[in-house]
């Protein structure tokens, strides 16, 4: 008794059946890149902006005054679990002002301006 498995492993009834791709279907579909705008005013408020630069397409502006004026400890929390995953990310963070933090995924780098060793040696050059 063959239970019926001799048409499974007959080679004549293999069949011409294809999947035809589409390849302009994921070129129609691009993600915009996203500048969004973020409050934290406790510690809970990160989970929002690490999902949101988890997706890959946002760029966070982060307002820290709220949290800053009520609890030191809790800032220094969130920016450092904010600073762990744009580096995981291979993204960037830098502070803008003293009041706001920009973080970015890995396609945009954040400009910081010459370093304050080139502006030391600079003044150096013009003294001498």
């Amino acid at each position: 008794m063959v239970f019926g498995l001799k048409g499974v492993f007959n080679k004549s009834q293999a069949s011409d059946e294809y999947v035809e791709l589409d390849l302009n279907q994921a070129k129609s579909k691009k993600e915009k890149i996203k500048i969004r705008q973020f409050t934290l005013k406790k510690y809970d408020d990160i989970n929002d902006i690490l999902a949101a630069l988890r997706e890959g397409y946002t760029i966070a502006f982060i307002d820290i005054k709220q949290i800053k004026s009520k609890d030191i400890i809790e800032l220094k929390r969130a920016l450092t679990k904010i600073k762990k995953t744009v580096d995981a990310m291979e993204g960037s963070i830098a502070g803008f002002g003293d009041n706001a933090i920009i973080a970015s995924p890995e396609f945009a780098e954040i400009y910081r301006g010459p370093s304050t060793a080139s502006h030391a040696s600079h003044k150096e050059d013009l003294l001498m």
